[in-house]
């Protein structure tokens, strides 16, 4: 019987799946690696799309923050992603060919969004590019990438539909997690996570402070983000919490970054 050529280490003989393994390595603290990073999600659909109106006095108060607060941001994909996707189903495209359009409609913005912020600095990168952050946040640069995670063809098949479950909500949550950053802020057109749909229903109550396992519990027919983010945060190492803020209302980030209760925290 032919015997494996081992390289002898701690891991040597597992399989990688055995459950006591995964128990006995639970308790070690990952790096941080840019531990005063904020990532700052600006949402498509919520903020971009409404043009400049919106869009300049985010661009503006995003420029006046990065001189004291170190940030990645992050772009949403927003009308373009669901035209595309709209033809993408109509036409029997898979999830990850869906996810891989998406992701180009996402990148669009990243462009334009670094271009309006170049008198800032800004500079626009891949997501293959994150180790490049604490360089260019030393030279004082604000970078700037799409939202939409790199999944690409092999995105995860959904339980339901076609839709990919791993949109830009994911995509900034993941960059704070392995990047260890100090916020994940995904910023919004409603002033948080409400009970019901603050834009169908007059009557929807702002939950200020919640557990990711209790929104789940919940049930919600809709949702501010997605609820991917709210799975992964029960088992994220890093990243304890998100942050939802309405980036309508200039000024809110601002008191995100200093510390103040605005929008709604979801907590590990």
């Amino acid at each position: 019987m032919s015997k494996r050529k081992e390289i002898k280490n701690k891991l040597q003989g597992e399989t990688l799946v055995r459950k006591g393994l995964m128990h006995e390595r639970s308790g070690v603290e990952t790096i941080r690696i840019t531990p005063e990073l904020n990532v700052i999600k600006v949402g498509g659909h919520g903020t971009i799309d409404f043009g400049k109106e919106v869009v300049i006095p985010i661009v503006e108060e995003l420029g006046e923050l990065s001189r004291e607060h170190q940030m990645l941001i992050v772009t949403g994909g927003g009308v373009r992603v669901r035209h595309i996707m709209d033809i993408g189903i109509d036409l029997g495209m898979p999830t990850g060919i869906l996810a891989e359009l998406s992701g180009t409609i996402s990148e669009q913005n990243a462009l334009m969004l670094s271009v309006l912020m170049a008198k800032y600095n800004a500079v626009k990168i891949s997501n293959d590019d994150l180790l490049d952050i604490p360089m260019l946040l030393s030279l004082g640069q604000v970078p700037i990438m799409r939202g939409t995670p790199i999944y690409s063809f092999y995105e995860t098949p959904t339980v339901v539909g076609p839709i990919p479950s791993h949109r830009t909500d994911t995509g900034a949550f993941l960059a704070a997690e392995v990047m260890g950053a100090k916020n994940c802020i995904l910023v919004k057109n409603v002033d948080g996570l409400f009970d019901k749909n603050p834009l169908l229903y007059d009557d929807a109550e702002l939950i200020e402070d919640i557990r990711a396992e209790e929104v789940l519990e919940m049930d919600l027919e809709d949702l501010v983000l997605e609820e991917a983010v709210l799975e992964m945060l029960q088992h994220s190492k890093n990243m304890h919490e998100v942050k939802i803020v309405n980036g309508h209302v200039r000024g809110n980030i601002t008191k995100v970054l200093n510390g103040e209760k605005v929008g709604t925290i979801i907590r590990q």
